[in-house]
């Protein structure tokens, strides 16, 4: 603050005459804006009303870690709300020369789009195009290029450590590579328990959040392109519904995570399924196979050294079975709601939608109507920031560049195929960024605590249809 008063007069008056300026612009383009949005059909927007504020936000702004105060992201103390993908195979592609120019192409897509957070996995374990060949023998290089192109669009990465799927390793190979060294173990969830499993994994942390980038020569533990640390991709744990095994496995590897490495967030890689330790909200979850998945949201991000809730979004998968039906909205809504509520007054933390998305294979799907699933989610987010809430952001799943068709589940989205689908993403990178702008030009003039904007920036009419 010091330093922007004892500046030379001459840059005071400049700066005088530009903050009138930018709030005036911003108050009068408003009510143009806010009329012209009015369907997610109608995509044509006025960017002038963001441009001065963004600009002043971002002229100071530094490459720094992510961290959190409060219910809140922030990046240099100045909030930091996420408009960000999915991509897990970006490591994989970035092994062969062939491939490798993909992942670059996708970061300049997502770049122009304003997305500034992508998920992916940093474990690929045992199998085509490794990252850890066996336990403790490794071949990085990949991920030091993916983590290095990431920092060059700007893009701060979220990186998965383990899945508790079967692809691309997962838990079951760590069981399988116990079983060759002799363990008799009975289930994949054994990797949860098990002592020497739980010790592979640990080498795995450490290998990886120790890892010097040999492109950037910055260890991945102090390298701001790293958002966050996530444990692991969708954890369950159904040989114990009780969960405890699953919550002594993430307060130990919360901890251990956390000895290594104090500068970056983690996370825990979790659905959001409800359990026991708070029955009244049992009733949010998608069915009642869900609390028996050995997960528990409230507890599970209770443990010491989880910095932020993450939860997933898939009604295709939960609600029905591949086809879409009128119930999915309703469910999106109560989902997102109660989370953030949750995120808030419990646990007192931000909350990222880490995953959501919806096939174009299910049964009665149409672009259309994807588009109101993916605004509903949008609107959650909006709803939450405009009250100061836990609402940080979400990541869609998933983000292709053309030409790799095959590596879809048929939740991906390519920019070009969906052209007013990406107009809608857009349209929520620029919302966000003009709040985090927002605030942030308040901030310089003495605001350093978050509070609500003093302009109602989007207006509850046209939230409701167009954001």
């Amino acid at each position: 603050m010091s330093s922007h008063i004892e500046e030379k007069s001459g840059r005071k008056m400049k700066m005088g005459f530009r903050v009138v300026y930018c709030v005036a612009l911003f108050i009068v383009s408003g009510w143009g804006i806010a009329a012209s949005m009015t369907s997610t059909s109608d995509m044509e927007y006025d960017d002038s009303a963001f441009l001065c504020l963004e600009e002043s936000g971002n002229e100071n702004a530094g490459w720094n870690v992510v961290e959190k105060k409060g219910n809140q992201f922030v990046v240099n103390d100045t909030p930091f709300y996420v408009n960000g993908f999915n991509t897990y195979w970006l490591m994989v592609f970035a092994v062969d020369s062939s491939t490798k120019s993909k992942v670059s192409e996708l970061f300049q897509q997502a770049a122009s789009a304003g997305l500034t957070v992508a998920r992916t996995w940093a474990f690929n374990d045992g199998g085509w195009r490794a990252l850890q060949k066996s336990p403790a023998v490794y071949d990085e290089d990949a991920l030091d290029f993916v983590i290095s192109e990431a920092q060059k669009y700007k893009i701060r990465l979220i990186l998965s450590l383990s899945n508790n799927w079967e692809a691309y390793g997962g838990k079951a190979q760590y069981v399988k590579w116990g079983r060759n060294a002799g363990l008799n173990l009975t289930s994949d969830d054994a990797f949860f328990s098990d002592p020497t499993l739980k010790s592979y994994f640990k080498n795995h942390i450490k290998t990886v959040l120790n890892r010097v980038n040999t492109i950037s020569n910055m260890a991945y533990k102090d390298d701001p392109t790293i958002f966050a640390w996530e444990l692991m991709n969708e954890p369950r744990c159904v040989s114990d519904p009780s969960g405890d095994t699953l919550q002594n496995w993430i307060q130990e590897m919360a901890v251990y995570v956390k000895s290594i490495d104090r500068k970056h967030l983690l996370e825990i890689g979790v659905e959001g399924f409800y359990g026991p330790s708070k029955p009244a909200r049992l009733q949010f979850n998608p069915n009642t196979y869900a609390q028996q998945v050995g997960t528990d949201f409230i507890r599970n991000h209770q443990a010491l050294g989880i910095d932020f809730a993450s939860v997933h979004i898939y009604t295709d998968s939960w609600v029905t079975a591949n086809y879409i039906t009128p119930a999915h909205l309703p469910f999106v809504k109560s989902w997102t709601k109660a989370h953030i509520e949750d995120a808030e007054e419990t646990l007192k933390m931000p909350l990222l939608f880490g995953e959501f998305g919806l096939s174009e294979r299910d049964g009665g799907y149409n672009e259309s109507y994807r588009k109101d699933w993916i605004q509903a989610v949008y609107e959650s987010v909006l709803t939450s920031i405009r009250s100061g809430g836990s609402g940080g952001g979400a990541l869609l799943w998933q983000l292709f560049p053309e030409g790799v068709d095959y590596m879809s589940d048929g939740y991906a989205l390519v920019f070009s195929k969906s052209p007013s689908t990406a107009q809608l993403i857009q349209r929520q990178s620029t919302r966000l960024a003009t709040f985090n702008s927002m605030c942030n030009f308040r901030c310089r003039w003495a605001c350093n605590t978050k509070t609500p904007l003093p302009f109602d920036l989007i207006t509850a009419d046209s939230c409701s249809s167009s954001l």
